[in-house]
């Protein structure tokens, strides 16, 4: 997939961004797509801007295809960020005279913009991370172990984390963070990745089958047979 072209002023509504928190699991961590720009040191969430002929959430699915180059994805809008101290416009300056680019002629960048948040979670496995015209890398990071982000984007990850956290049984049914059948270890994985903490397996195990979440399928045969686990997918509603 080739990069994209800087954005134009005119095509785009002023002072509105958007912003991704990317979610994937690699198996035993949960990881976030960040983008590194060129030439700068300078880290930070896929994001965009909204034209002016287009919805905001299919600028955000637009933002995120050119990104992962999947299409689909389920999306929760968790926050709008606005506060006045989001017009520091030194890191955007930085960004543009690195990438050869006339902060005159794209001083739209450099003002004031309120970033309405949104999160995803995709299937690690699906995505061919790729970077957008003014970065060099679009790649997974551990949740544990981010590069410093630009702005807010730090807050922007820690707010998107904590909502997923909310109510986590019915937000992982509705995502794509796992692959379509799971064996409960598998899942028991993905939950301690997001929470950031152990769980008992038996005391994990009854509790998901009481939710009514899941549906069992056949056996994961792999060797011997009495250790063979079930294999499980959500119930899509």
């Amino acid at each position: 997939m080739q990069k994209t072209s800087p954005p134009i002023a005119t095509e785009h509504l002023p002072h509105l961004a958007f912003d991704s928190v990317i979610f994937g699991f690699s198996g035993t961590q949960l990881k976030i797509l960040i983008m590194e720009y060129h030439n700068t040191n300078i880290f930070a969430l896929p994001g965009g801007f909204v034209q002016k002929n287009e919805h905001l959430n299919d600028a955000v699915r637009r933002g995120l295809k050119e990104r992962t180059g999947l299409d689909n994805i389920h999306l929760e809008q968790f926050y709008t960020f606005g506060d006045a101290d989001r017009n520091n416009a030194e890191p955007m300056r930085t960004i543009l005279v690195n990438n050869g680019l006339s902060p005159e002629k794209y001083h739209w960048m450099l003002e004031r913009f309120i970033s309405v948040a949104y999160y995803a979670l995709i299937n690690y496995q699906d995505v061919v991370p790729q970077p957008d015209a003014l970065s060099d890398s679009c790649r997974w990071y551990s949740v544990n172990a981010l590069p410093p982000l630009m702005m807010d984007h730090a807050l922007i990850v820690e707010k998107a984390l904590q909502t997923l956290r909310d109510n986590l049984d019915r937000k992982l049914a509705r995502g794509n963070l796992l692959p379509p059948k799971f064996t409960m270890k598998e899942l028991q994985q993905a939950y301690e990745a997001i929470l950031g903490t152990n769980l008992l397996r038996t005391t994990f195990q009854r509790r998901m089958l009481s939710l009514n979440l899941l549906e069992r399928h056949e056996k994961q045969y792999s060797g011997g047979a009495h250790k063979a686990p079930y294999l499980y997918s959500f119930i899509k509603s």
